[in-house]
């Protein structure tokens, strides 16, 4: 008996064993597996996760880079490189295999940016300039403009011409992805990089700047993550020093990148965001639902949604690239508040405006030659402007609706000169009539097609007055409140932004980061259901 249950004992506790090491098994793989995931998670691609400023993941990223580069910033050529291939990860992460355009890009402008500065023949060095042109908009047209040319091809000619995106078929042949090889995928930031290396080509042509002698210092100068996908598009001659001084941040300097990355956050997530979800894309996408005034209220959110998306992208890739030591330029400056739509161009995407004015405008003879001549520029140069915003005739009227504005502008200007200081009322009338134009250009950037822009505009002078004003206001209550407070701050006189940004900067940074605390919760509870992409990605 005795035996038989000694026998018995032996026999449970070897089972049990048997039973408690399939579940330490099976745990081991289930963490392993988890750990697989993480891992793959970090190093891979996904297009259905987002990886920009709002997302968790980029942070996580920024604050792994911070740590390695505390390491390395003391050391100009270290730092360079750090950062060089912390950009290239983020890219890939941002763009997966549109990757090897900006690497294509950095090669083909390194060399040519050399050759030209090295060579004493003027039909050498133009040689190399066209090459860099022609490969920078080339890869830019294929990419961005090949589908819409196609598409007034075959509407003109009643042909059947078919694109074919030749960098999906190799990377799914390669490397087994499963893009629409008929329909060609617009690289994220590819507007934004190659304008930025040409502007390096075109400086070095005209001996602004020394060609860089060293890969590694080009790559990341074109590369650089904070601003590499949605600008500002930062000059050669304003950034390129900066690869070879000293690392310089003060307390200063850094509470005041603090300031910028949390006003940005809240431009994109708190309003932006916000408005575009419960109410902008709601109208845009389907404007006959709704009257013409919640069509109207639709578009004046737009504006809002747009300037705080984009300016507040730029807040945050200026104080990101601070905290690294790199100083990029303004970007924005209170467009709304222009008196006119030079005014405007002046203070909204200024890195874009001072581009086309001084490699497009300027070499296509400017006001010099002219006065016909001149508006003929300025309408070409917007014109082109809108074009590289999108391949669309949307885009291509609201660059004409812009430039024939600035053309109408000098010509009164010409007619009525006045004094440059205008009278408190004057000046409110030019605000409110260079607003309300700006507005209504917005319908053809938003809206997804010539026939809902015209749709909308319908609503609006047809069909104005809802059902119940005081309905569609109680609906859309916060929505609109938000509106009208961003507005609001916009319009602020600086001396107060002033006053509320330098007393950020002033206080303790014990009671900075409380500040941020207090933000990020308030940014956790206005997220949206998903991570929205910034607006100037698709461009």
């Amino acid at each position: 008996m005795c035996i038989r249950d000694r026998d018995e004992g032996a026999m449970r506790e070897t089972v049990a064993d048997t039973i408690s090491f399939r579940e330490n098994r099976d745990q081991l793989i289930d963490e392993r597996n988890r750990a697989d995931l993480l891992v793959s998670g970090v190093l891979s691609y996904d297009p259905e996760k987002p990886f920009i400023f709002t997302s968790p993941a980029f942070w996580i990223f920024f604050l792994l880079v911070l740590a390695g580069y505390s390491m390395v910033y003391r050391k100009r050529f270290l730092r360079n490189l750090y950062l060089l291939l912390a950009s290239i990860f983020f890219y890939y992460k941002a763009g997966g295999v549109f990757l090897s355009l900006l690497i294509i890009v950095t090669l083909i402008d390194y060399t040519c940016g050399l050759l030209i500065y090295r060579s004493d023949k003027k039909i050498i060095k133009k040689s190399f300039l066209l090459l860099s042109i022609i490969s920078n908009l080339g890869i830019l047209a294929y990419f961005k403009y090949t589908g819409f040319f196609v598409h007034v091809i075959n509407k003109v000619f009643g042909t059947d011409l078919q694109v074919y995106d030749f960098l999906a078929s190799f990377s799914n042949v390669h490397f087994g992805t499963g893009f629409n090889i008929s329909n060609i995928i617009l690289p994220v930031g590819i507007s934004f990089f190659t304008f930025q290396s040409l502007s390096y080509i075109f400086d070095t042509y005209r001996g602004k700047v020394h060609a860089v002698t060293n890969v590694v210092d080009f790559g990341f100068y074109v590369s650089f993550f904070p601003q590499l996908v949605a600008g500002p598009i930062v000059r050669a001659s304003e950034f390129i020093p900066q690869l070879y001084h000293e690392f310089t941040l003060s307390k200063r300097e850094f509470s005041h990148a603090l300031f910028l990355i949390l006003k940005g956050l809240i431009k994109k997530m708190v309003i932006s965001d916000f408005i575009a979800v419960n109410f902008v894309d709601r109208v845009f996408d389907i404007p006959a639902l709704y009257s013409g005034f919640e069509n109207l209220m639709a578009i004046y959110g737009y504006g809002l949604q747009i300037y705080c998306d984009f300016s507040g992208y730029t807040d945050i890739a200026i104080g990101l690239a601070l905290i690294l030591g790199f100083r990029l330029p303004l970007n924005f400056n209170s467009p709304y508040k222009a008196a006119g739509v030079s005014d405007f161009w002046r203070r909204w995407h200024i890195s874009l405006s001072r581009w086309l004015k001084d490699y497009l405008y300027i070499p296509l003879g400017g006001n010099r030659k002219g006065t016909f001549r001149t508006g003929f520029n300025l309408f070409i140069t917007m014109l082109l402007g809108g074009l590289w915003h999108g391949a669309a005739f949307r885009f291509i009227l609201w660059g004409a609706l812009h430039g024939g504005a600035l053309i109408l502008e000098k010509i009164l200007n010409s007619f009525f000169p006045g004094k440059k200081e205008k009278s408190l009322a004057a000046r409110f009338f030019s605000v409110f009539l260079t607003f309300n134009f700006i507005t209504f250009c917005w319908i053809f950037f938003r809206a997804s097609d010539m026939d809902t822009s015209m749709l909308m505009i319908r609503m609006i002078t047809e069909n104005f007055s809802p059902g119940s004003y005081g309905a569609v206001l109680a609906a859309y209550r916060g929505v609109f409140m938000l509106i009208a407070t961003g507005y609001l701050i916009h319009f602020l006189p600086e001396r107060i932004k002033e006053a509320y940004r330098g007393l950020f900067i002033r206080i303790p940074l014990a009671v900075q980061f409380t500040v941020i605390i207090g933000a990020g919760i308030l940014l956790y509870a206005m997220r949206t259901a998903g991570v929205l992409p910034f607006i100037y990605f698709r461009f």
